[in-house]
C-alpha cells in the first residue's frame, strides 16, 4: 500500500517531467492505478491548490506556481529516508512539538514534519522563533541514532553543515556558523537549530531536529528588536526561494552528513563544520544562565566545546550558552 499522498506526488512529478499534457490512460500506466483513479487524484491535487487543466482528448497538463505542501515535497524527493515521510501542517504550535509526539509514537527514521506557520516557535534557551505563514521554512526531523545522549549535541553539528550547504546552494552566498546553532549571512542570523531529544541514561531513543529558515522575509516584516540583526535569503539575494525545493535540498544534505557522522564518526562531521565557522580569532562574549565570560575565541575542541582565551591568559572550555562577536 502506498503512503497518503504517494499517488498525487507521482502525478505531479509525472506532469512536470512531462512538461506537456499527459494522457490519462498514460498516467494510468504509469503509477499502476485506473484512469477514474487518476482522475480523482487529479481533482484532490487541484482541491490542493495546484493549477492542473484537463483537455478531452489530450490529458492533463500542470503549471506553476504550485503551492507549498507535502505533496509538493514528496514529488521531488531523492532521498533514502530523511523526508521520505512528511507530516504537513498549515498551522501548527510547533514542528518539535510535532516531531517529539510522532516520536514517542514510534515514527521512523527520517520522518519530518513541516508546517506553513507556527504559533509557538521556538528557539535555544526559551526564545521565540517569528515564525509567520507563506514565506519560510519551519520543519523537524526524527532521528534515531545509537548513540548515548552525551553524544547528542553533536547532531547540531551535523544539522549546521546540511543548512549552511542548503543555504550556500539556494543563496549563492557563503553563510557562517555561529556556534553553536546559528547560520548566518553577512553576519546576520537567516536560521537557526534546536535539538532535544527523549533517552535513558544510556540510550537514545531518538532525537528531533528542528530547523527554521528565513527564506522569504522580507525585513520589514521581521518585529523591530531584530530587524538589524536577522536577514533572509530573499533579503540578501532579491530572489524569491521555492521552499519546497529548499526542504527537499536541506533533506539530501542532511541525509548525507548524518551517514557520514554514523560511518566516520563525529570528527569527519567536526573538520567540515570548521569550514563554515568563522569566529576564531574574534573577541567574543558568552553568555550563560550563571556568569559572562569574554575573551578570544580559539576554536573548538574534539568534543565541539567553544574554546574561549580570556585576558588573563587561560583557555576556558565552553558547552553552552550564548555567543557575542564583539571584536
Amino acid at each position: 500500500m502506498r503512503p497518503k499522498g504517494a499517488v498525487e506526488a507521482e502525478i505531479v512529478r509525472l506532469l512536470k517531467g512531462a512538461g506537456s499534457f499527459v494522457s490519462g490512460e498514460a498516467l494510468s500506466k504509469g503509477i499502476g492505478v485506473s484512469r477514474t483513479a487518476v482522475w480523482k487524484h487529479i481533482n484532490a491535487l487541484k482541491k490542493s491548490g495546484y493549477n492542473i487543466e484537463a483537455l478531452t482528448a489530450k490529458g492533463y497538463r500542470i503549471a506553476p506556481p504550485y503551492p507549498f505542501n507535502d505533496i509538493e515535497v514528496a514529488s521531488g524527493i531523492t532521498t533514502g529516508f530523511v523526508g521520505r515521510k512528511v507530516f504537513f501542517f498549515e498551522r501548527t504550535d510547533s514542528t518539535n512539538r510535532r516531531a517529539f509526539e510522532l516520536g514517542l509514537k514510534g515514527e521512523g527514521e527520517g520522518t519530518a514534519v513541516i508546517a506553513d506557520a507556527q504559533d509557538k516557535g521556538r528557539g535555544r534557551i526559551g526564545r521565540i522563533w517569528e515564525s509567520p505563514g507563506n514565506v519560510n521554512l519551519y520543519t523537524s526531523v526524527i532521528l534515531r541514532p545509537l548513540i548515548a545522549p552525551r553524544e547528542a549535541h553533536e547532531l547540531t553539528f551535523v544539522m549546521a553543515i546540511a543548512v549552511a550547504e542548503t543555504v550556500a546552494g539556494f543563496s549563492g552566498k557563503r553563510p557562517t556558523v555561529k556556534w553553536p546553532n546559528d547560520i548566518l549571512i553577512n553576519g546576520k542570523k537567516a536560521a537557526g537549530i534546536l535539538l532535544e531529544m527523549d533517552s535513558e541514561p544510556d540510550r537514545v531513543h531518538f532525537v528531533v531536529g528542528g530547523i527554521g529558515v528565513n527564506l522569504n522575509m522580507r525585513k520589514k516584516d521581521f518585529p523591530p528588536a531584530i530587524r538589524e540583526i536577522a536577514t533572509s535569503l530573499f533579503e540578501e539575494t532579491g530572489v524569491e526561494i521555492d521552499r519546497a525545493s529548499f526542504a527537499r535540498g536541506l533533506y539530501s544534505s542532511m541525509e548525507l552528513w548524518y551517514k557520514i557522522y554514523l560511518d566516520k564518526g563525529f570528527q569527519a562531521v567536526l573538520e567540515a563544520w570548521k569550514g563554515w565557522f568563522s569566529s576564531v580569532g574574534s573577541t567574543v562574549r558568552v553568555t550563560s544562565f550563571d556568569r559572562v565570560l569574554e575573551g578570544v575565541c580559539v576554536g573548538v575542541d574534539k568534543d565541539g566545546a567553544l574554546l574561549v582565551r580570556t585576558p588573563s591568559g587561560n583557555v576556558e572550555r565552553v558547552i553552552s550558552g550564548d555567543v557575542d562577536t564583539t571584536g
